[in-house]
Parts: structure tokens; C-alpha cells; sequence
């Protein structure tokens, strides 16, 4: 179905719906097809605003249809039967995408569905887009055109090449530039299979042309082409494969080249013209190994080739007249005959020994032509001119045997095969060795023989021409089984003094002599016995831990011959406390009284009749750990060694409890468990304890015990306490004196059972802070307080303390001083006035802690007994004066007594 886009415009842009599951075919400019896939709308580019023609298969039509707003519409339907009716698609506006087109949505029956899936359009064809609206069958005015180039690709798949002319030796092709999909063709490839059939391509020609002539070819043989574009942004693949034949028929295959003489590098080979030429045609001969190596190329029918090597190489011959050639003849195989080798190469001599040595040499660099070589050998001894052949085989070494000592030899080599014997290799000397020494006399002792060493001397070898420079080796090995022998000397002379040895043990020596060929024979062997002496260095004991006070020491008994006497063991913590725990015969001792996780050592030593040996390495371990050990120093303590605030510590119902930290025996402390009774108390690590709710005045038996990590240990001691009665109360308290500057008070209780001998009392007096000091402690019942302020009021609270322990306080008394009497005053004084009048005058005094003071005067008249006072209680200032009128002729005495409001 074709849309018109633009129906006014002189180019219209066709739209060609493609239906699902159909195939819309399009012809480029190049001749190149495209097959664009249904559902799908191609816009093509109609010049004259004319629908193009749209070839159908049989059973469809062509039709066009009017779209919404884009004109009509071209596609492909099957006829229609009478009942059916054509249903317009409804399509909203089509965006033109780069080089997409839009693929048309599987039902076409609902309008206004944008068409969002896109196909490519071919490279760089460039477009034009214009949009129109038809509302009602009115058609609205188009938009401007708008043009567009998609981007460049690689060329697109060439045409196979098209045969233009062939003849029997050439073949011209041609062939058709593809669409360069924007991007200018630059050369073509042409490649083709040279007409072998084998489906490999080579590459035959390169270049801008769009033709080849393809030359040298041979007659009726079918060639395979196939050719290439390339532009800047790429290779198009190959097109597809055409194949051409040459004109002409084939010539008969050529007859394989004659053998007429073979040599060592050459051959000779002739062939025959082919009967199917003519005498006057030019025919030309190319001889040639399988691979292609050339080896001739001529007109001549006999070839003489040299310096070559053809054995078992395969020949062929190719024959060519004018512009063809024949197929390669049949293989020919010809073998060269075997030329005279080269001498072996790289003689050696290794292995040289007095009586012997070994060459070896590598076979020649060139065998001439044959792999059967065989070698001769030749020997010369010293300065004779005579050669003897010593060995003539296959083999490349040879052992030369039987040869005198310290003689000098010549050597050549040579190589035989079928083609003859090579020439000799230079000579090569070699010298066989000197012999080794002869056998020694075994050693004999000189003087005595010590525990610890010996002096050993011995005869050398015969005399003779191997005897100069020589040297010897004392070779000791030990009686016991398993010893190794080991040498204890070696130089010129033919003595030495062995030390380092063991006493009383049997050792067997023998000599050899050596010189520059190697060691001779050992001497017959000697055993020599060393004094006895003290044992040796004991083997470390073995400790076996049974438990952690428990261990087992073992020990191996020395079997060196000599006789033991004793072991000793010593044990102890380090080396510097080591201590001899066992001498004896036994190789078994126990050891206990062991503390747990405790490291251990002990040494052994070995005695005998010539002494003591050295100790043995020192042996370490380590006792398991194990439940602490019993606690002590379990005990009552007056006062708890922590005490807390929160909660008051009592004798009568509390018991503060002390320990010692037992050995934790290598495990960590965890808790003590504390025996009261019937119950048990658990404590933390700790090593105190106060135990509370208990019973006054009661007793209690007590045992503690420690648990680590391996378990509990074992109770203490019993240990019997007694709780304290409960504290006295306090006593009543009072005064039982006042004064001004004193108070004595006193106290006691109501009942006779509350006292007892061991009770101390506690009196406390408030300062002038408020605070309460202990003015008085001790067993009395009364006490005297001095130099108080008089007429002053003090409070005081009293305790009584006993082995119980100290009582509660009584409440608050509060008791006060008296006043003090005011000062003695001086005698008044007294004047006579006019008259019976008498003027008596005396000193004032301060006023006493601000109380005012008030006067007396008393007069004893005459011969009275007492005092009078007539005058009554007065007030009087200092300096002040009283007037007396007494009776004339009559004496008075006057006296003053002062005070204040509360005394006289």
C-alpha cells in the first residue's frame, strides 16, 4: 500500500506498506536487490508525484488507500470477496528517521497508534521529507521539504565478475561497481583458485580497474573468480563464486623424466617431445621437485644437474608450448650414490686411569650421502711411527683397555663407507696415570696405651716408582654395631697419636697410602683396646609426669664395656638448684612431693672405679596443673578489710573473715567456697569475706576451701568463732553538780544486769561547730568538766561499749553553768562632815557578762553583834557617795557587800 506524503509537491515521497509476513524486493540504481520484511513502510522518492508500478504475485492487488493526514496509500492486498469490507488505517504523524524506515504495527485497524518500530534504509541514498494533514477528506497544504544523508558504509557486495573474452591460455573479466554507500571506491581485489578445486582463494589482482586478463593459463581447465570493493571505510565482502573455462582441449599428459646416471651429487635425466606437437612448434621444458623447486627450464631433452642432493626426492616435468602447458607428469624418485666421508669430528679422552681410558668422537659433518658409516680407531704408543688399529666398528666410543701405567699414547680417527674411507682426524694424546700405592702394614701401638688416646705407627708399601709422594689415612671405626669409620689422619708420616677416645673401649684402625692416581688398599685392620677411665657422658634420662606431685625418671644403661658403679640423679627447679636425689644401680627412680605447674630439671651421671663421667644434658618439664592446695591462715579479723558504707558492719551478726591465697598449682584462681554449718558460702577471687545475718552471742564452726579451673582443693582447718552479744545501751544521764565554771555529771542504768565489769562509757560534748567530741572514755560513772563559761548551756549524749561492741548513743542532755559571785571590794572609805555626818565612798566594778551590779551597805553600831542594813539594797555608780548622820560620841562600823541580780 503506497502513502503519498506530499501529494502537491513535484517529488512526493511514496510510502509502500509492507504487510506481515510478506517481502517487499527493490531494485538500486547498481542493480543491487533489497528485501525489506513485513510489517513495514518503505518511503521511496517518486519524481513526478506518479505511484510507481508494484509487481504482485499471483492472487493479490495493488491498492491505494487515503490515510489521516498523509495522503493516500499503496499496498499489497488478496481480493476481496463480497462480504468484506476495506477498513482505512488511521496513522498519526510519521517522524522521518536518519536511515530507518518506520515498520508498519500488526493491526492496522487502530487509529492514532504511532508506528515505533524502524528497519535500515541503504547508506548515504539521500532523502526528502514533507508532511501533510487531511481532516474529513480535505487535504491541508504540505510542509517545506526537509533533506536529509545518512552516514557512510563499506561498499556494498560486488556482482560476480562476467566472463568478456577467454582463449586457451587467458581468460578477460569485468565486472560491476557496487553502491559505494557514500564513500568512493578506491580498488577492487579479484582473487581466484589458480584451477585446483581446493576452495583456496589467492589473491590474483588489486587495482581500480574494473576488468582483468588473466594470463598463462592452460587450455580447457576451469578457473573459480571472485571479487571485492574497497572505499575508506572498508572491505564489502566477496561476491559470489563464478567459475570460467579456458578454450581448447588439454594436451596429453608429458611422460616422467629417464634416469640415465646417477653420482654422488649429481644426476642425469632425459625426456621424450610430445608426439601431439608439431616439429615447428616451439616447445619448452620446466623440470621441477614436488615442491615447485625449480631445477630446470629449457628446451633440451637431456639435463646434467650438479652439487645437488636428490635421494628420495620426488621429480616431475611439466611440458609448455605457446600459451599452454601441461599437467605435471608422474614422479620420478632417483637416488644419488654415496660420496667418501669426512673424518668423525670432536675426539675426546675421558676416564684415564693407569691401565685404561675411554674415547669418544661424533660422526663426520658430511656421511656422503650414506648412514652406514664405520669407524676405525688407531693407536700409537710413545715415539713410535707405527700405528695399530684398535678398534673398527659402528659405535662412537671405545674403551681402551690393558695399557701401561704412566705411558704415553697417540690417537687418529677415520670413518669407511660404501664410497671409500675418509682421511684421518688429527692425532689426539693422552698419558694413562700413574698406579695407586701398594698395601700398608696394619699400625702397631707405641708405648703405653692411655684412656684417652694412643700412638700408632705403621710400615708403608713396597718401594718403587708409585711410593714417591705419597700420603697416608688412618681410618678408625668403633666396635659397636652401627659405627661408622671414620678417618683420624691423614699425611705424610707414617705415625700419629689418636686423642678424643673413649676409655676402656675397643677400636679397630687401618691404614692406606695414596698418591697422584688415588688411594691404594687398606692394611689388614687392628683392634686396640683404650685403659679404663671414667664413664662417659650418660644418655639424657627420660622423665615420665604421672600427676602433678608424681614423676618417673628412666634412664639407659651405658654399653660401653666398662662397668658402672653407681648413677647419680640430681633434680631441682633450675641448674642452680639442682640436688642429688638418687645414687645407685637402679636406672628407675620416683620422685614426688612435686608442686603442680612447676618446671623441673634433672642430669645424670654415671661413676665408676676410675671416677665420675660428665653429667648428661640437662632434661627439662613441666608438672601438670591441678586444684589449688588448702588454704591458709584462715581467721577473724575485728573489722572487714573492705569495708562498704552501705552496709554497717556488726560483732553480733557479723563475722569478717580473712585467708591467705593458696598456690593456684598452674590454674587460674576462681572462687572459694566457705563452710557454715549445713551450708556453703561462694565467694569471687577474693581473699576476704564478711559473713552476716548470723545469731548473737552464738558460735560457729568454719572451713574454706580455693577452686581454679582443674576443680575444688581441699578444706581447711576447723576454725571456731563466736558472734559478740549485742551492744549495751546506753546509760541515763545527769548532773549531779553546777558551778559557774564546772559541771559534774553522772550515770548509770536502771538495772543491775546491764552492768558488767568490761563496759567503757563514751561522753561526747557538742562544740562550737555543732560536732560532738568525746570529752570522756572510760569505765567510771561520773566525770567533772572544767573551765566552762559560766551561766552557759552545753548538750552532751553518752555510749556504752563493750565486747559486743559499741552501743548506740543516748539522746541530747543539755545542762548549764551558774553565775560566778562578783569580786572581794576594798574597805569603803569614810570622812568626816560637819557635824554628825560621815561620808563613806568605794570603788565601782565592770558589770559581769552584762549584768548590771548592785551595792550593799551594812553598819555595825556601837556594841551590836550584827551588821545592819538599814539602808537597803542600792544602786550606786563609782566615785559615788553616801551620807551617814550618826549618833556624836558614838562608833560605827560600816561594811559594803555588792552583787549583781542573782548573787550578794
Amino acid at each position: 500500500m503506497h502513502h503519498v506524503i506530499n501529494g502537491d509537491a513535484p517529488q512526493q515521497v511514496i510510502l509502500v506498506q509492507v504487510n506481515p509476513g510478506e517481502t517487499f524486493t527493490i531494485r538500486t540504481e547498481d542493480g543491487a536487490l533489497q528485501c525489506i520484511q513485513g510489517p513495514a513502510e518503505v518511503p521511496m522518492m517518486s519524481p513526478n508525484g506518479s505511484i510507481p508500478p508494484i509487481h504482485v504475485p499471483p492472487g493479490y492487488v495493488s491498492q491505494v488507500t487515503g490515510r489521516n493526514g498523509s495522503g493516500p496509500c499503496v499496498g499489497v492486498a488478496k481480493p476481496l470477496s463480497h462480504n468484506e469490507d476495506v477498513i482505512s488505517p488511521l496513522i498519526g504523524e510519521y517522524p522521518f528517521l536518519g536511515n530507518t524506515f518506520t515498520k508498519c504495527d500488526s493491526s492496522m485497524q487502530q487509529p492514532n497508534k504511532q508506528l515505533n518500530n524502524r528497519h535500515k534504509i541503504p547508506s548515504y541514498g539521500k532523502y526528502k521529507v514533507v508532511y501533510s494533514t487531511v481532516c474529513n477528506s480535505v487535504k491541508g497544504p504540505s510542509s517545506d521539504a526537509r533533506a536529509f544523508t545518512t552516514h557512510s558504509d563499506p561498499p556494498d557486495n560486488p556482482l560476480p565478475p562476467r566472463l568478456s573474452h577467454r582463449t586457451k591460455s587467458s581468460l578477460t573479466l569485468q565486472w560491476k561497481p557496487p553502491a559505494d554507500n557514500g564513500s568512493k571506491i578506491t580498488n577492487y581485489v579479484l582473487e581466484w583458485d589458480e584451477g585446483k578445486k581446493n576452495s583456496i582463494f589467492r589473491e590474483y589482482y588489486v587495482g581500480h580497474q574494473r576488468h582483468c586478463k588473466v594470463m598463462r593459463l592452460c587450455p580447457a581447465v576451469g578457473y573459480t573468480f571472485r571479487v571485492a570493493a574497497l572505499n575508506d571505510i572498508g572491505t564489502s565482502g566477496f561476491s559470489t563464486e563464478v567459475l570460467f573455462y579456458t578454450t581448447g582441449s588439454l594436451p596429453q599428459t608429458s611422460l616422467p623424466p629417464r634416469l640415465v646416471q646417477t653420482g654422488p651429487s649429481w644426476v642425469t635425466l632425459e625426456w621424450t617431445r610430445p608426439n601431439s606437437c608439431s616439429t615447428e612448434e616451439v616447445v619448452t621444458y620446466t623440470l621441477e621437485m614436488q615442491d615447485e623447486t625449480k631445477l630446470y627450464g629449457g628446451m633440451l631433452h637431456l639435463v646434467w644437474s650438479s652439487n645437488i642432493s636428490l635421494n628420495c626426492r620426488p621429480l616431475q616435468l611439466i611440458i609448455c608450448s605457446g600459451e599452454w602447458c601441461s599437467a605435471p607428469s608422474s614422479l620420478l624418485v632417483c637416488k644419488t650414490t654415496p660420496d667418501r666421508p669426512g673424518p668423525p669430528v670432536n675426539p675426546a679422552v675421558n676416564t684415564v686411569t693407569y691401565h685404561s681410558f675411554c674415547v669418544t668422537w661424533e660422526p663426520p659433518q658430511d656421511d656422503g650421502g650414506s648412514g652406514d658409516l664405520t669407524y676405525v680407531l688407531e693407536i700409537s704408543e710413545g715415539n713410535s711411527e707405527g700405528w695399530a688399529t684398535l678398534y673398527r666398528g659402528p659405535e662412537r666410543k671405545h674403551l681402551c683397555e690393558d695399557r701401561k701405567p704412566a705411558t704415553s699414547y697417540s690417537l687418529r680417527l677415520s670413518c669407511v663407507n660404501v664410497g671409500g674411507q675418509s682421511q684421518c682426524s688429527d692425532d689426539l694424546t693422552v698419558c694413562t696415570h700413574i698406579p695407586p700405592p701398594g698395601r700398608c702394614q696394619p699400625p702397631s701401638i707405641v708405648g703405653n696405651v692411655k684412656h684417652r688416646e694412643m700412638t700408632l705407627q705403621w710400615d708403608g708399601p713396597l718401594c718403587g716408582e708409585e711410593s714417591e709422594n705419597v700420603e697416608f689415612s688412618l681410618e678408625m671405626c668403633a666396635m659397636e654395631e652401627g659405627s661408622e669409620p671414620t678417618e683420624v689422619y691423614c699425611g705424610c708420616k707414617a705415625e700419629c697419636t689418636v686423642g678424643n677416645l673413649l676409655p676402656g673401649t675397643t677400636y679397630r684402625f687401618q691404614v692406606r697410602a695414596a698418591n697422584s692416581a688415588g688411594y691404594g688398599p687398606y692394611s689388614e685392620s687392628v683392634e686396640i683396646s683404650t685403659a679404663a677411665g671414667p664413664p662417659g657422658q650418660c644418655s639424657p634420662p627420660a622423665i615420665n609426669v604421672t600427676s602433678h606431685t608424681c614423676a618417673e625418671v628412666t634412664w639407659e644403661v651405658k654399653s660401653s664395656g666398662i662397668d658402672i658403679s653407681e648413677y647419680r640423679l640430681d633434680w631441682g627447679r633450675d641448674l642452680d638448684s639442682l640436688e642429688l636425689v638418687y645414687s645407685g644401680t637402679e636406672t628407675y627412680f620416683q620422685i614426688s612431693n612435686l608442686e603442680a605447674s612447676t618446671d623441673y630439671c634433672c642430669r645424670l651421671q654415671a661413676v665408676n672405679q676410675a671416677g665420675a663421667g660428665p653429667y648428661s644434658d640437662l632434661v627439662t618439664c613441666q608438672s601438670p596443673a591441678a586444684a589449688p592446695d588448702v588454704v591458709s591462715g584462715f581467721r577473724l579479723v575485728d573489722h572487714p578489710l573492705n569495708p562498704t558504707e552501705s552496709e554497717p558492719f556488726s560483732h553480733s551478726t557479723s563475722l569478717a573473715l580473712t585467708w591467705d591465697e593458696p598456690h593456684c598449682n598452674g590454674a587460674e584462681m576462681t572462687s572459694y567456697s566457705i563452710s557454715v554449718g549445713d551450708s556453703i558460702i561462694t565467694t569471687g577471687n577474693v581473699t576476704c569475706h564478711i559473713i552476716r545475718d548470723l545469731l548473737p552471742d552464738s558460735e560457729y564452726s568454719l572451713q574454706i576451701r580455693a577452686e581454679n579451673e582443674m576443680g575444688p582443693g581441699p578444706f581447711s582447718q576447723t576454725l571456731t568463732v563466736r558472734t559478740r552479744p549485742l551492744p549495751p545501751s546506753p546509760p541515763r544521764l545527769e548532773c549531779a553538780a553546777v558551778g559557774p565554771q564546772s559541771l559534774k555529771l553522772r550515770w548509770g542504768f536502771s538495772s543491775r544486769s546491764q552492768l558488767t565489769e568490761d563496759t567503757t562509757y563514751v561522753l561526747q560534748m557538742e562544740d562550737r561547730n555543732q560536732r560532738f567530741v568525746v570529752v570522756y572514755r572510760g569505765p567510771s560513772h561520773t566525770f567533772k568538766l572544767q573551765r566552762l563559761s559560766e551561766s552557759s548551756r552545753y548538750r552532751f549524749r553518752i555510749q556504752a561499749v563493750s565486747e559486743a561492741g559499741e552501743g548506740p548513743f543516748s539522746e541530747t542532755y543539755t545542762f548549764c553553768t551558774t553565775k560566778s559571785l562578783p569580786q572581794t571590794l576594798k574597805a569603803p572609805r569614810v570622812v568626816q562632815l560637819e557635824g554628825n555626818a560621815r561620808e563613806v565612798t568605794w570603788e565601782s566594778i565592770p558589770p559581769m557578762r552584762g549584768d548590771r551590779i548592785s551595792y550593799v551597805l551594812q553598819v555595825l553600831g556601837g556594841r551590836e553583834a550584827d551588821y545592819k542594813q538599814n539602808f537597803g539594797l542600792l544602786e550606786l555608780f563609782k566615785n559615788m557617795m553616801w551620807y551617814f548622820y550618826f549618833v556624836s560620841q558614838k562608833k560605827y562600823y560600816v561594811r559594803f557587800i555588792h552583787g549583781h541580780s542573782h548573787s550578794r
